[in-house]
């Protein structure tokens, strides 16, 4: 059964600031296959919503989160839970970046 995915305001800020940087700095074929890729995970996620790795985070409001790794660009990882809507995508984060910090 396919979910519907449903994005917080930071993880669709998240996902244009990832993409702008690959355009800038890497060219804008990169930035349109991060979007290709980040959609194809998606789909993924949609159909299989324990998909990815249970991450402990130390706030309580964010238990059941996932992280799952954007197909093709294993540095790029997306946060989400199930909720009874569907799937909510918190988070596109780079995996360089402090996660613990940001989830606070």
């Amino acid at each position: 059964m396919r979910r519907r995915i449903l994005f917080r305001p930071a993880a669709d800020r998240d996902l244009e600031e990832q993409a702008e940087h690959l355009a800038r700095n890497a060219r804008l074929e990169a930035a349109v296959s991060f979007y290709a890729a980040v959609e194809e995970t998606l789909g993924l996620i949609a159909t299989q919503p324990r998909l990815g790795t249970l991450r402990r985070l130390r706030n309580p409001l964010l238990v059941g989160v996932r992280m799952c790794v954007v197909k093709g660009f294993e540095k790029h990882l997306i946060f989400c839970r199930q909720i009874e809507a569907g799937v909510e995508v918190l988070r596109v984060l780079h995996g360089a970046r402090d996660m613990e910090r940001l989830f606070e």
